[in-house]
């Protein structure tokens, strides 16, 4: 009895969570979506949901309910799609309600997958618009409004097949898909299974083997197109965008200058040392390929590329200062000293960066870099302990000169923002909420992404989640938005290049992005903002394109993406776009009403008591644990 009764006092507490229903009034939109299942065998398999979404005026709530309950939350998913449709229509989401019931006939795999359809239901809910049932998509919804790659694509193209659907939406650059071919062969009494590589084009296959038309989309906007027929203006750029940072030439050619002094200062130094030969070539190498830095940054110096230019400086200055404090350090207590010389340093800059009074936007962007370099640096100063206790003075001393270096850029980065210090005071609580929305959505792709490919070989990625989510307790709220921004964006690159060798095709994707990443800086300007990170961030990204090959493209697509999001990272778009409609040629079947209006109960929605079955169940279920755990407590 004693324990019935703290689980039946839970129930009760939680039961008006369950109370979330759809309102009588708003609009109401009823789309499908295919996912991917995994049967008792482990085969993944296609499965079509059903999505009810309903928006009425409320107060910025967004309730989800699933089932079966899917693998991966879709909470964060659903909060993420609410968000972009109030960006693209310029309307106040925090003055509605979104309510959104998913239903699918077996458990699925993937909440991120569903966004963009999601988006698209909101929107259309938002509007009062129709939606075509013949219609389905998949992707996830990116904080710009794109797309983001998916996994699944053929199983999904089944599923849409299955469902009647005539035009299936993938992410732009999944066309192709890389799956695994098992064969046996009998030889003899052994039978050998090789497995191999095979390329898929979706749009051939699912055309050929059922008529079934699918196309790649860039974004919201298209996708909504195909749905409604309606076509809503999306920023652009007007005339050529000149990508100029001439603002950071003075300090990159003081930098430079001041870099080489030091070099000359260290090679001297080397040779009037007493190490031994071997040292003295291993530690002669090193500065070599400092040398070898700056003559590359002088290159992009002339050339105009002047945060290049600063890059490589700093890559040249980590490795001479390693030189110089190697030829320093004699004994522990030099180390020790050393040690506890760079942990003042990092200790004054952080009291000097956070004491700052922030004065508008461009002002934040450039201090949220800064408090980002901050904590690298202390991350390196603490790998630098480590070594220094495990005895690898080597490291130690390798790890303290980044960390010493690192910090100096974080100065750097705080003193621009002085420089460009305009318009209102911004307090640094006022990003927590951001912050928070975007670890919760890096946070649900790096799991989506791990769930597929396992996480181990992504531990870096996890990692820099786990990194955002300590700067967030410790109220660095810039500082993990930048973590967690870090971590999407190169998850979405390796699953947008996943298979792709051909540098042609790459080039072709990276073309995309630069031009994203221009609107995107073009949009700030018009806003009044300074893009300073951003304009740098677009300039790195060109010296890795003109390098070339596969890896330098990659690396060049990241900087792209950090060039786009952080120049309306803080940014919020409240004017209403301008759309139009326009008929869809490609599809012959006709729109069906999908649209109830005031006063429409969902088909999906079954009530007892004014209580959702599902939620019932999941609030029991979550109660009888909590009170088997207390009842154990106690």
């Amino acid at each position: 009895m004693k324990r019935i009764i703290p689980v039946l006092a839970l129930i009760l507490l939680l039961l008006p969570l369950a109370n979330a229903q759809c309102p009588e009034e708003g609009n109401t939109v009823v789309l499908k979506a295919p996912a991917v299942s995994r049967t008792s065998s482990g085969e993944l398999i296609g499965v079509a949901t059903d999505f009810v979404i309903t928006v009425a005026p409320g107060n910025g709530h967004v309730y989800v309910e699933t089932w079966p309950l899917a693998e991966v939350d879709m909470q964060a998913s659903a909060r993420l799609a609410a968000q972009v449709a109030g960006k693209v229509l310029g309307v106040d989401m925090s003055k509605y309600d979104v309510f959104i019931q998913v239903r699918s006939d077996a458990p699925i795999i993937g909440g991120p997958s569903a966004g963009g359809t999601m988006t698209v239901g909101i929107i259309a809910a938002l509007k009062g618009w129709e939606v075509r049932k013949d219609v389905m998509m998949t992707g996830m919804i990116n904080p710009d409004g794109s797309i983001g790659p998916v996994g699944g694509i053929l199983e999904k193209a089944s599923a849409a097949h299955s469902v009647g659907a005539k035009l299936f939406l993938i992410p732009e650059g999944q066309r192709i898909q890389v799956v695994q071919k098992t064969e046996q062969k009998q030889i003899g009494p052994v039978v050998q299974i090789t497995s191999k590589s095979e390329k898929v084009d979706v749009v051939e296959y699912a055309r050929e083997r059922w008529g079934l038309e699918v196309k790649e989309i860039r974004d919201i906007y298209e996708a909504v197109y195909y749905f409604t027929g309606k076509k809503i203006e999306k920023p652009s750029v007007l005339g050529e965008l000149k990508v100029d940072t001439s603002f950071l030439k003075d300090d990159a050619l003081k930098d430079y200058d001041e870099t080489l002094d030091y070099y000359k200062q260290v090679e001297n130094k080397l040779k009037n040392s007493d190490v031994s030969y071997t040292t003295y070539s291993y530690l002669k190498s090193a500065l070599d390929d400092a040398k070898a830095k700056l003559d590359e940054a002088k290159k992009n110096l002339d050339e105009g590329m002047y945060y290049t230019a600063l890059s490589l400086d700093f890559q040249a200055r980590i490795a001479i200062r390693h030189v110089d404090w190697y030829l320093d350090v004699r004994t522990e207590s030099d180390l020790e000293n050393l040690l506890n010389e760079v942990d003042n340093e990092i200790k004054d800059t952080e009291g000097y960066v956070s004491n700052l009074t922030i004065k508008g936007i461009t002002m934040l962007q450039a201090v949220a870099a800064s408090e980002e370099r901050i904590e690298q640096a202390k991350s390196l100063l603490k790998d630098a302990w480590s070594s220094y206790y495990d005895g690898n003075y080597w490291d130690a001393i390798s790890n303290a000169a980044f960390a010493y270096e690192r910090v100096q850029t974080a100065k750097f980065w705080a003193s621009l923002g002085e420089r460009y210090a305009k318009g209102e005071i911004i307090e640094r609580d006022a990003i927590k909420d951001t912050a928070r929305e975007y670890l919760d959505n890096s946070r649900l792709i790096i799991t989506y992404i791990t769930s597929m490919f396992g996480e181990t070989t992504l531990q870096d990625l996890v990692d820099l989640m786990n990194e955002g989510e300590e700067y967030y307790q410790d109220g660095k709220y810039s500082a993990a938005i930048f973590s967690a921004m870090e971590a999407r964006i190169r998850a979405e690159i390796i699953l947008d290049t996943l298979g792709i060798d051909n540098e042609t095709v790459l080039m072709d994707k990276l073309q995309k992005m630069k031009e994203d990443a221009k609107v995107a800086i073009a949009t700030a300007q018009k806003e009044g903002i300074y893009p300073v990170l951003s304009l740098a961030y677009y300039e790195f990204a060109q010296s890795y394109e003109k390098q070339g090959g596969l890896e330098n493209i990659q690396t060049a697509m990241v900087f792209y993406q950090y060039a786009k999001e952080t120049s309306t990272v803080f940014l919020t778009t409240t004017t209403p776009p301008k759309i139009t409609e326009e008929p869809l040629i490609s599809i012959t079947t006709p729109l069906t009403n999908q649209t109830a209006t005031q006063n429409t109960t969902s088909p999906l929605q079954k009530e007892t008591g004014g209580y959702s079955i599902p939620l019932i169940a999941g609030t029991l279920i979550f109660g009888i644990l909590l009170g088997f755990i207390a009842g154990r407590r106690a």
